[in-house]
């Protein structure tokens, strides 16, 4: 792959421009319809509430700015009433409910969606004319119900047996455990939080004991309330829901915990983050928004508006505002050079 620095023309970063609430749930879907001319998004779940905060801080900083005709910057929650109508004069859409139908959706209705959220990299099949543009980093483990039957350790070639149905009972792990029969579920086959697992415990073929078509990064599913259930997460939305507020009705962990993998430790109870040697891993991975390319390099209002907000020297990038949301939504910052860089397949 391919991988430049996006270059844009800077928009000031004022620190403490506006106040921002960094806990607490954030607000689903925009309050309220975007207009044709908006930045407007879908697509993967984990980054789903930070968008939201992103949209609230973004728009009162240009308001701030004393920006009114700028394209102001929505999001779309994985999760809610489908179709959609995205904005002002698109026609409606089934609403994408993870990294895949998102990047399908952005290639499919242009009118209707401006970025697309990808907890991927790119991956073969996706268009060469989409970029992928960085702008946090993330971590994938496994989750299993709090005082169920799974150790707080599975390596990951343990974890590579379990969902190729090798390994299919506890005791196979350690004789000293229940002899129960595990559950590996899956989420839907479009999420990045599901090939991202895949991908780090070595891209098993999946056995018939699998369960899969979860929605990625919710443990309120009934099935997972299972002493015997194992199911990938995002640690960074984990974290977000579990130490800063995230959590709804719905988005929440419900009984599921975080565990390690290779002896390695996913989360940072003490200081409330993914474990930064956790994330070096094959486990870790960055976070992206999709956008496509000829717009990005465009030299008009929208692809000024895109790189304004994306880019390496636009808000997400550079604005404290925006720095303290990715951190209080449980993800780690990438160093400034990597911000905002982009690379297709």
């Amino acid at each position: 792959m391919r991988r430049t620095i996006g270059k844009l023309l800077a928009v000031t970063a004022l620190a403490g421009s506006l106040a921002v609430t960094t806990g607490g749930a954030a607000l689903a879907d925009p309050p309220v319809l975007p207009q044709a001319q908006d930045i407007v998004g879908v697509g993967a779940h984990a980054t789903g509430p930070l968008f939201n905060a992103f949209s609230t801080a973004y728009n009162s900083y240009l308001t701030g700015l004393g920006d009114t005709t700028s394209p102001r910057l929505y999001s779309w929650d994985a999760t809610g009433p489908s179709p959609i109508t995205t904005k002002a004069g698109a026609p409606a859409i089934v609403r994408p409910y993870d990294a895949g139908t998102g990047v399908t959706a952005l290639n499919s209705v242009p009118a209707a969606v401006d970025f697309a959220r990808a907890d991927r990299a790119p991956q073969a099949g996706d268009p060469i004319t989409d970029l992928f543009v960085a702008f946090a980093k993330d971590a994938v483990s496994w989750t299993a119900k709090g005082g169920g039957h799974a150790p707080a350790n599975l390596s990951a070639a343990q974890l590579k047996g379990i969902y190729s149905c090798t390994i299919t009972n506890w005791q196979q792990i350690d004789p000293s455990l229940v002899n129960a029969t595990i559950k590996p579920f899956l989420p839907t086959p479009g999420s990045g939080t599901r090939y991202g697992f895949l991908t780090a415990i070595g891209s098993p073929t999946l056995g018939a004991c699998v369960t899969t078509g979860l929605q990625e990064n919710q443990g309120t599913d009934a099935r997972l309330n299972d002493p015997d259930a194992v199911f990938p997460y995002s640690v960074g939305h984990y974290v977000g829901q579990v130490y800063y507020g995230r959590s709804t009705t719905t988005d929440a962990p419900g009984p599921l915990t975080v565990r390690n993998v290779n002896g390695v430790a996913a989360v940072d109870p003490t200081a409330q983050t993914i474990t930064p040697a956790f994330a070096a891993t094959a486990f870790g991975r960055i976070q992206y928004v999709v956008v496509r390319q000829a717009e990005w390099v465009a030299t008009d209002t929208h692809g000024q508006a895109l790189r304004n907000i994306f880019g390496n020297l636009g808000w997400i990038c550079r604005n404290s505002v925006a720095t303290v949301l990715i951190k209080t939504h449980g993800f780690l910052t990438l160093p400034i050079a990597a911000c905002g860089s982009s690379t297709h397949s």
